[in-house]
């Protein structure tokens, strides 16, 4: 008798459904904007290329919805040849929601008061589900997220490692911008964030198609 729990997810014929993606998709992107609405009001970064587009926002006086949409188009042609078409329709879509709610929801979200430790907790949590809804959904937000998965199905190399390294280099430039404290406190955060995503997204057990 045979047992499809016993085969391997990647042989699985199961995929999402086009309103199965589009639910993951706007779910995965409105935790991750909001992640992002609580970080910019603390004054902290983040990291991936959502960091590094905050840095050069913070650096620049621009808009961050530009800047991380700026920063990721490099990394679609990656996406497209290694990945596929796509992955890289979902990862553009994922990437424009996320900066047209970052436009859009602070206004809906105000903060009175907001403990920083406990913000950057919220932060990584919140950030980390909404990033995995994302990745589930054959997407990710681009940049280094493109990279860390590619890198994942090939390897089996943790994508939360990849993206962890490329982190290191981006709070290295935070120092010469922010304050030292907002660094460690933003460290702390990108800590919690690709921590969930070690944890919850592994190859083993789930590969979104």
């Amino acid at each position: 008798m045979s047992n499809t729990s016993q085969i391997p997810p990647k042989d699985r014929p199961r995929r999402h459904s086009l309103l199965e993606d589009i639910q993951g998709l706007l779910t995965g992107t409105t935790l991750a904007a909001t992640g992002l609405v609580i970080l910019t009001h603390l004054g902290l970064v983040t990291g991936q290329t959502a960091g590094l587009a905050l840095l050069l926002s913070y650096a620049t006086g621009t808009s961050f919805a530009f800047m991380f949409f700026l920063v990721n188009l490099p990394f679609y042609w990656l996406g497209y040849k290694r990945i596929g078409l796509r992955f890289v329709v979902k990862t553009v879509v994922a990437v424009a929601l996320v900066s047209g709610f970052s436009v859009l929801f602070p206004p809906l979200m105000q903060f009175d008061t907001l403990d920083p430790i406990f913000g950057v907790v919220l932060f990584g949590v919140v950030t980390g589900g909404g990033l995995l809804a994302i990745f589930r959904h054959g997407a990710s937000l681009g940049g280094v997220g493109i990279l860390a998965l590619y890198i994942q199905e090939k390897t089996g190399f943790r994508a939360g490692f990849v993206q962890l390294g490329f982190d290191a280099f981006v709070f290295l430039a935070a120092f010469f911008i922010i304050d030292v404290n907002a660094v460690l406190l933003s460290l702390l955060g990108a800590v919690i964030v690709n921590l969930v995503i070690t944890f919850n997204h592994r190859k083993d057990w789930y590969v979104a198609t």
